[in-house]
């Protein structure tokens, strides 16, 4: 389905201001159709240069088509997009030329019978852009209820508001999921702020906020309710939505828009929606974010305390294997770490995992003990990823640099793990300055992570399924069992200057993945 915009730009001319005053009305005019019980069609010409246009004649397109929310739709099929002769929409054809309101009746296919219309004139700068074509239904027999007589006759004032180019007003912003409609409640002011009417739902609203007093002839103020925004409007003439908080339990959100009559203010229609279970339910996600942001942080706390604490206990440890126990150890707690600060300043299920390479990259570079200055470079990006597996996959990328800052560039000999790892031969050139380059892919779903330095390489025989080494065995059961991904180690050639690569594939998680 193409939207109005893009209808127009097929079959209209409609200029940049033209096509935004439409878009404006087709943001508000729900209130329209809700006030006079109708369904409501946009018609606007169609350009003489459009390609389908049929010999001389004039036509028009649908650009907009809304459905009362209060009584039962007439006009069934959906029109948007569709064009029409003038010659066939002869009452909407005069509007747009006559540039006056055009009432009549046309004979509706499905009822079989002729039904009321109303053809209203949409202007803008004094030229006639659009017609605004009202269905309705048959007249009723006998007097009508007054609150219909009186949406009708608001109703009435805005179409001749729409005429005149005063509706929708140009510095109001479209409607939004929880602003009030006229099922909510409708008031109507006089020039005065004098209540004139109270629907139902209106009436409910005041007794909601401890009014009980009947408000006929009564200002706001005089039954005890905020008016600001009911003066400012009738001052300014220009529409106000405010929050009413008459309780500390009851909360009416305010939608007052101006009615005028050749630029002078002669009432207003106040659209009042009792949102209090909705504010209600805003706090709760509040507290609850609150919440869950002081969990991460008190959990990231102790996990930095933990993390103090084996490296105090490290440096009471003689130099061995036991002191670089404790120090890998305490690297691990500083990588989980990581994970909650970032959620502590964004409690959702997903964190920026950019921000965690940065610090695990940081973290591998202040640990480097080799002769050989190492220089870390990132490449990609993973964007954002889920908790439960941005926390494995930090701990694994923290193992993987480490391991390449460490015994890729001139390990100590007396290191098993180091031989392990990277065995005694390796490029014959060496570089002045080993270098890591981190690349990450995310593709459909699926996370790539790909570690290379230009090191002495992997041992031969190397089988990280058989390791032996403490950290690699973590990194395999981390990817395997909680990530249900692949690893793979390998040796660079030689002619491309050697070193190893560590290849992580994390496969796509469905919803249901726990």
């Amino acid at each position: 389905m193409a939207t109005p915009a893009e209808l127009a730009l097929q079959h209209t001319d409609l200029g940049p201001a033209e096509l935004e005053h439409l878009q404006r009305l087709l943001g508000s005019w729900s209130v329209l159709a809700d006030l006079s019980f109708s369904d409501l069609l946009l018609m606007v010409p169609v350009s003489d240069s459009h390609p389908d246009l049929i010999g001389d004649e004039p036509q028009l397109v649908v650009l907009g088509q809304i459905r009362p929310n209060n009584r039962p739709t007439l006009v069934e099929q959906d029109l948007v997009g569709q064009t029409v002769a003038e010659t066939a929409w002869t009452l909407s054809a005069a509007a747009l030329h006559t540039e006056d309101i055009v009432r009549g009746k046309i004979h509706h296919p499905v009822l079989g019978e002729t039904v009321p219309v109303e053809n209203i004139p949409v202007r803008l700068d004094g030229k006639v852009i659009a017609v605004l074509l009202r269905v309705s239904l048959a007249p009723l027999r006998g007097p009508t209820s007054l609150y219909e007589r009186t949406y009708l006759e608001v109703f009435e004032r805005l179409a001749a508001m729409v005429a005149e180019s005063a509706f929708p007003f140009p510095d109001e912003d479209v409607g939004t999921e929880e602003a009030p409609r006229v099922g909510d409640g409708v008031v109507v002011v006089d020039a005065e702020g004098r209540v004139e009417f109270a629907s139902p739902n209106a009436i409910n609203a005041f007794h909601r906020m401890g009014v009980y007093s009947p408000p006929d002839g009564r200002r706001f103020t005089e039954l005890g309710v905020e008016e600001s925004a009911v003066e400012w409007a009738l001052a300014t003439g220009r529409p106000v939505v405010e929050e009413v908080e008459r309780r500390p339990d009851v909360i009416v959100l305010v939608h007052c828009i101006p009615l005028l009559s050749h630029g002078s203010v002669t009432g207003a229609m106040i659209l009042l929606r009792d949102v209090t279970d909705v504010r209600r339910l805003d706090r709760l996600l509040l507290s609850k974010d609150a919440a869950i942001r002081e969990v991460h942080h008190r959990v990231k706390n102790n996990l930095q305390t933990i993390s103090s604490l084996l490296s105090l206990q490290a440096r009471r440890v003689a130099v061995g294997a036991g002191r670089e126990a404790l120090r890998e150890a305490e690297r691990r707690v500083r990588s989980i770490a990581l994970v909650h600060e970032i959620l502590s300043r964004d409690p959702g299920d997903e964190v920026p995992f950019d921000e965690i390479v940065a610090s695990l990259v940081q973290m591998a570079q202040d640990s480097v003990v080799s002769s050989r200055p190492v220089e870390i470079t990132v490449s990609g990006d993973l964007g954002d990823v889920s908790a439960d597996v941005a926390t494995p996959l930090a701990v694994i990328l923290a193992e993987i640099l480490q391991n390449a800052v460490e015994h890729a560039f001139g390990a100590d000999p007396g290191d098993d793990e180091a031989a392990e790892l990277e065995g005694e031969g390796g490029s014959a050139v060496r570089s002045p300055v080993g270098h890591v380059l981190v690349v990450l892919v995310s593709r459909g779903g699926e996370l790539s992570v790909e570690v290379r330095d230009d090191g002495c390489g992997l041992p031969e025989g190397f089988d990280i399924e058989r390791t032996t080494s403490l950290g690699l065995s973590i990194v395999r059961d981390l990817v395997v069992s909680q990530l249900d991904g692949s690893i793979t180690m390998q040796t660079l050639p030689e002619d491309g200057g050697g070193g190893t690569e560590v290849r992580i594939v994390v496969p796509p998680r469905g919803p249901g993945h726990s």
